[in-house]
């Protein structure tokens, strides 16, 4: 009977804490890798973030499995021009991406020779220093990096390969109602509302990025325990995402 009673109890707190963990990923934060170049140089291939689930209020993509439980918002709130956000692709509604907010309902967005307007006005850029991107062969990419402002002051670095890139014209469209404009920092290497994303619904996002827990890279061999505290980012440990 005690036996009974200890495996009981402990099939209980594997419920409990299974039930916790998911409370609190659907309703607080929830942990996201980065598997892509997209974001570069704002997060890195191999980065782990937490994204702030309550933000913008839930959905159904709130939810594990998004579950439609119900429809649209509860609790919701809109986001900002430079929010970077994590929400499902749009054109299957279960893979996650994460891109910044360019463009809000109503927003007139275009580009010309790469650069970007948003309601008939350029957004201003400043070079800084070129980025190296390491690649997976150990070759190494050089990028343009500026600072971009967007309209309500919001700055943040983003990467170019030139100005002329397929994806550096893009004729000028407004964002519907409930929809938003997403673009990724590493501009040439993206793909987001330019391209295949297309306009997000709100009903799609997931949430805010807000801080690194974690972040490491794959040029140590797994296989070689005393390797690994060479593989982690340590300077990007605990860092705020904007």
């Amino acid at each position: 009977m005690d036996k009974e009673e200890s495996l009981g109890d402990t099939l209980k707190t594997v419920v409990y804490a299974i039930l916790i963990a998911l409370f609190i990923r659907t309703v607080w934060f929830e942990p996201f890798k980065i598997p892509s170049g997209s974001m570069y140089p704002t997060l890195y291939v191999g980065d782990y973030l937490f994204v702030s689930k309550y933000t913008y209020g839930y959905s159904k993509h709130s939810l594990p499995w998004s579950l439609p439980l119900f429809e649209g918002r509860i609790f919701a709130s809109t986001p900002e021009r430079g929010d970077v956000v994590v929400f499902k692709y749009p054109q299957d509604n279960k893979t996650d991406f994460i891109k910044r907010v360019i463009g809000l309902p109503g927003d007139k967005i275009k580009l010309v020779n790469g650069r970007l307007y948003i309601n008939g006005k350029i957004v201003e850029r400043e070079q800084k220093d070129d980025f190296v991107i390491r690649t997976a062969d150990g070759s190494a990419e050089r990028y343009r990096q500026y600072v971009e402002t967007l309209p309500n002051g919001v700055k943040h670095n983003i990467l170019e390969v030139s100005d002329s890139e397929p994806n550096d014209e893009f004729a000028e469209l407004e964002v519907p109602q409930g929809s938003y404009f997403m673009m990724g920092d590493n501009r040439d290497r993206s793909d987001d509302s330019r391209v295949n994303v297309g306009f997000v619904p709100v009903e799609n996002l997931e949430g805010k990025a807000r801080f690194l827990f974690f972040s490491h890279n794959d040029e140590e061999a797994w296989y070689l325990p005393w390797t690994w505290p060479k593989k982690i980012r340590w300077s990007r440990l605990f860092s705020s995402i904007g």
